[in-house]
């Protein structure tokens, strides 16, 4: 087993899992406006993509989808399809509650009935994490590049079945702490008045990831 390629793939993919993006702005949501087992769930269900992610990588599936042009642009259009609607219903969420506030004096009981009014199943918290970063083509193309450089034809089975379970278990390690630690009563309730804020975020970072994904979709047709 190569430990060195282990500690090495262990180190980029921590950085990769710290970065802003999808996966940490749901996880954010999720734990400041859900229950604590939903936030679980949701840091499993990326988690679980992930994993995904690495069993495609290793099997060289993910190079087929990207080297075929007709089945990489329908992973970009239903990823990007997918982001767009959750940025929507995420600003969308914003917007409703910007104009509530306007309309209502008493805002920490509305907001308190809102959030209760709001919540969500566990299920469909793990469907959220694992469409969101399965349906990710950026996720698809990072795993496909960090598998390529790091995980040559060389390396044993058993290397590959350790990186396979080590990005797993750091990925639900990490956003699992996340969970764990935004959805503290004490933290929920002292960004219980930014959950506009965290909405209007979120929105606005999966629409920019959407939109760069219909941009590449535009450069490719047109490219051809």
């Amino acid at each position: 087993m190569d430990m060195t390629l282990l500690a090495g793939l262990a180190v980029i993919h921590i950085v990769a899992l710290m970065s802003p993006g999808p996966d940490f702005a749901i996880i954010v949501k999720m734990a400041t406006q859900q229950t604590r087992l939903t936030a679980l769930y949701c840091a499993l269900g990326i988690a679980v993509a992930i994993l995904i992610h690495t069993f495609l990588s290793l099997m060289g599936i993910s190079v087929m989808i990207q080297q075929s042009h007709v089945a990489f642009m329908a992973v970009q259009l239903i990823g990007s399809s997918y982001l767009a609607w959750m940025g929507y219903g995420a600003l969308k969420s914003a917007i409703t509650s910007i104009i509530s506030k306007r309309r209502n004096s008493d805002m920490p009981s509305m907001q308190q009935n809102v959030a209760k009014a709001a919540l969500i199943s566990s299920l469909k918290g793990f469907k959220i994490g694992l469409y969101t970063n399965l349906l990710n083509p950026k996720a698809l193309i990072f795993f496909i590049t960090l598998f390529s450089v790091l995980i040559t034809p060389q390396v044993n089975y058993q290397t590959k079945i350790a990186a396979t379970v080590l990005l797993f278990v750091l990925s639900l390690a990490w956003f699992s702490l996340l969970a764990l630690i935004l959805s503290k009563p004490r933290v929920q309730q002292k960004l219980l008045a930014a959950n506009t804020i965290i909405d209007l975020l979120v929105g606005v970072i999966f629409i920019a990831v959407a939109v760069t994904i219909a941009n590449n979709i535009i450069h490719q047709i047109i490219s051809q």
